[in-house]
């Protein structure tokens, strides 16, 4: 057999233009998630963790564990902070972040080049004429006078990934706050209802007692026992609406089995005695949106595509080949060798594709990344001042309640009650405003709730992560409720 050249000089040629890019940054686990960590724990103050063994998967689980209270009801902090570590949706996102470092650490790589080799040889059986042996390497010059441009890419793409997992962080941190007041403002209804329904049952035997001395109609002791019977199932409403709050709380906590024994306060915390000013919360809002840096991304992501667009534009695929041919000859018992280097030039001509639509194709994409970037501007003003308005008027709102409402109403029923005992009205009279206290209550525990949420939605105006499209419809069904004063 005839040995071969070695083809070190020719695969020399394209690994030369290789120069000396490195994909360490990308190349590390966590890459990327430090950034993450350290720009969501300024706007939360809780710790995150990406899971990616089962050593850290038990620690996670551990922790989480140690965090949940046994003899005590679970807080809003320690239901946030349980979620950023247990939340498995996170975890997801986590991992897209990590699918982002690879593709940029791939775009470090060069394009493997082709290699092939064959022989050619004419001659009668068991005597050679002549035998020829070709090699040659391929590889795509284009991708290596672009290699800078996709590293750059894929670099800003990666950035994007990491916003995009950091907002993720903050609507896991947001989600499972405001699930939280939604599920002890519904148990703090139930107790309400409870305790009217006390005051109801009572009525309800007076009215039938009455009623069997011929002191009260029997339309007004049906009145009373029919008010026993909406209250019941008003209660057992309210106690199905916080059973599912709570399981909603359950599922963004990621918790399961033995640990569903946690319990939650049985009302909310009282109103503060004043509102935060936030008169720049526009500017904080464009300043530090994460939504928005994305959207800037994006935008230079594209304009960075285009770029690279152009350059291409006529040529598209442009390969270089370098080889080898070795022939040897026999003739008249002397064997010849002569070996000839070959380098091939192969690209595409433009003669049907100008690359006019392609050209078109990236201004278009770059327009429309510029418009959602200003649309995101304004969309960024609005939430933050609905915000902060929300904010003011629901403050207000629950106060009125509590300052002004629900002590009328008190004040109703004392009076009532005593012109009862003074034999001056009946016991309808004092049930009927018994009932409107029981309403106004529901609505102040309404308006106080419908505070501590728009207070939880200041955060995510400000940083992103900001309500998704269940919670919201939640808050609408919630905000009808209240309108029509019935509560939970």
């Amino acid at each position: 057999m005839i040995g071969t050249r070695k083809l070190i000089l020719a695969l020399a040629f394209p690994l030369a233009l290789s120069g000396c890019v490195t994909g360490a940054e990308y190349s590390r686990k966590e890459a990327g998630f430090t950034s993450v960590a350290n720009k969501t724990a300024t706007v939360t103050a809780k710790e995150t963790v990406w899971i990616q063994n089962q050593n850290q998967a038990r620690s996670a689980a551990a922790q989480v564990k140690s965090l949940l209270p046994r003899t005590k009801p679970l807080d809003v902090e320690t239901a946030v902070q349980i979620a950023l570590l247990n939340n498995k949706g996170l975890q997801a996102a986590y991992a897209d972040l990590g699918d982002s470092a690879a593709d940029a650490w791939q775009s470090t790589m060069f394009l493997n080049p082709t290699v092939s080799i064959g022989t050619t040889g004419m001659g009668a059986p068991g005597l050679e004429a002549f035998k020829t042996i070709e090699g040659m390497i391929a590889t795509n010059i284009l991708a290596l006078a672009t290699k800078n441009s996709d590293i750059s890419i894929a670099d800003t793409r990666f950035r994007q990934a990491q916003l995009t997992a950091a907002v993720k962080t903050l609507q896991v941190a947001a989600d499972t706050r405001r699930a939280w007041i939604a599920a002890v403002a519904s148990w703090e209804n139930v107790g309400h209802l409870q305790r009217a329904q006390a005051t109801a049952d009572a009525a309800s035997e007076l009215a039938e007692k009455l009623g069997e001395t011929g002191a009260m109609t029997k339309g007004a002791q049906a009145r009373e026992h029919v008010f026993v019977a909406e209250l019941t199932g008003e209660t057992a409403k309210a106690r199905l609406s916080a059973r599912l709050a709570k399981e909603e709380l359950t599922r963004l906590m990621g918790l399961w089995g033995s640990d569903l024994d946690y319990q939650v306060p049985n009302s909310l915390s009282p109103l503060p005695k004043s509102v935060i000013r936030r008169d720049t919360i526009e500017a904080e809002a464009l300043r530090n949106r994460i939504d928005l840096q994305i959207a800037k991304l994006d935008l230079e992501a594209t304009a960075k595509s285009y770029g690279l667009t152009e350059a291409t534009r006529y040529v598209t695929d442009l390969d270089i080949l370098t080889g080898f041919e070795t022939e040897r000859e026999i003739e008249d018992d002397e064997k010849k060798t002569r070996t000839t280097a070959q380098v091939e030039l192969e690209f595409a001509i433009p003669i049907f594709d100008t690359g006019k639509a392609r050209m078109r194709k990236s201004e278009l994409a770059y327009m429309r990344a510029a418009n959602l970037l200003a649309e995101k501007a304004v969309n960024v003003r609005s939430e933050a001042r609905s915000a902060y308005e929300a904010y003011r008027s629901n403050y207000d709102i629950a106060r009125h309640y509590r300052n002004s409402v629900v002590p009328l109403r008190t004040k109703v029923e004392e009076e009532s009650l005593l012109t009862y005992n003074g034999m001056i009205s009946n016991t309808f009279e004092l049930l009927t405003d018994t009932r409107d206290k029981i309403n106004s209550i529901l609505l102040s525990v309404n308006a106080k709730r419908d505070f501590w949420l728009a207070e939880a939605d200041l955060a995510p105006a400000i940083y992103g992560g900001g309500a998704t499209k269940a919670s919201a419809e939640t808050e609408v069904a919630a905000a009808s409720e209240s309108s029509a004063g019935g509560g939970h």
